[in-house]
């Protein structure tokens, strides 16, 4: 059943439905993750769903993710929008295996697209900032490709927003091909995003794909002390717990307002914090990752939650966090009538 809707992706004309499948979990070569047969039921339910948007890299799993993709959308390749990354490598002895230059980028895509079974990629995203490769490089390198029609469109993730702003303006200055999309973590316990990415989404017009959008699970409630219990696996409970422990009273905070909303609205903790996503400021895109089908069928009926303006309310102040300079500068009262000569009011902006 087609439950989904489609949004273009920034400043372009490409429809990507509003639940991107991350694919990180197809294959266990890591330890973890779906099976084949099992990744197979989750991606066949999320088609079924309306979902078109995948998003993988090519480290992920050793490659066998994108393996998986390129299989299973044999047949129907030309309906789905398929978005890998480059720039991480495990550890070797090459210097170039790792990093944002031309040299990784132009290996990296001729391999994902051998992967992929393609011979070209949707959207094609820089895994992370590597802190060293020039941002004209980047975008040359990343233009060079669209124009060689390998690639379509390309975004940017896990990188500062000082990073995305000169990126976009180099490209715009030059003619290149510019970023559509940010990739990072957002969610309800991650909202440091707020100081600066999200605005510089907002002033470049891009979506935001928000990756660990329910935290590592934290934000289900199943990793609460009261719900230890219920959970089997004693090993990542242990680890879990840790991580809750370290959340501070305004993570705790969020997580026992979340399970309690949740409750209020007959729905599951997840697909509260899922559905939360959609009222940011800018279009946010949850990344959902799933290792069971059950998983993948509760998060793609958050797209059935609707919350009043109360609701939002009780989890905006429950997840709170200090925008620090210069936000609370600028949101000072002394501040605003001086800069505004006391007119902030009349102004229309």
């Amino acid at each position: 059943m087609n439950t989904m809707n489609y949004q273009l992706l920034g400043r372009s004309g490409l429809r990507v439905s509003d639940l991107c499948l991350g694919t990180m979990t197809f294959g266990d070569d890591w330890g973890w993750g779906a099976a084949k047969d099992e990744a197979k039921k989750i991606y066949d339910a999320y088609r079924e769903a309306g979902g078109n948007f995948l998003d993988t890299a090519n480290l992920y799993t050793n490659g066998a993710s994108e393996r998986f993709v390129g299989e299973f959308m044999a047949g129907h390749r030309e309906e789905m929008v398929v978005a890998t990354k480059y720039t991480n490598a495990a550890p070797g002895r090459d210097a170039n295996a790792g990093g944002n230059q031309r040299k990784n980028m132009v290996q990296a895509v001729e391999v994902s697209l051998k992967r992929l079974g393609t011979d070209y990629i949707d959207l094609y995203w820089l895994h992370i900032w590597d802190q060293i490769t020039p941002e004209e490089e980047v975008m040359r390198a990343f233009d060079d490709l669209v124009r060689a029609g390998k690639i379509l469109y390309v975004g940017i993730s896990d990188a500062p927003a000082w990073v995305v702003a000169k990126s976009n303006m180099i490209a715009e200055l030059r003619g290149w091909t510019k970023y559509v999309g940010l990739q990072i973590e957002y969610s309800l316990l991650e909202r440091t995003v707020e100081r600066e990415l999200i605005p510089v989404a907002k002033d470049q017009g891009m979506t935001v794909l928000a990756w660990s959008p329910l935290r590592s699970g934290l934000l289900t409630g199943k990793y609460l002390p009261e719900n230890q219990s219920a959970n089997k696996d004693a090993r990542l409970n242990t680890e879990m717990m840790k991580d809750f422990a370290t959340l501070g009273e305004t993570g705790q905070r969020t997580i026992h307002e979340v399970v309690a909303l949740a409750k209020e609205m007959g729905a599951t903790p997840a697909q509260v914090a899922l559905a939360w996503l959609r009222h940011r400021s800018v279009p946010v895109i949850p990344i959902i990752g799933a290792r069971k089908l059950t998983q993948l069928e509760d998060n793609i009926k958050s797209l059935e939650i609707s919350f009043s303006a109360e609701q939002l309310r009780r989890l905006d102040e429950a997840s709170a966090v200090s925008m620090g300079f210069p936000h609370d500068f600028f949101a000072s009262e002394m501040v605003r009538t001086f800069a505004y000569g006391g007119m902030r009011d009349r102004i229309k902006a």
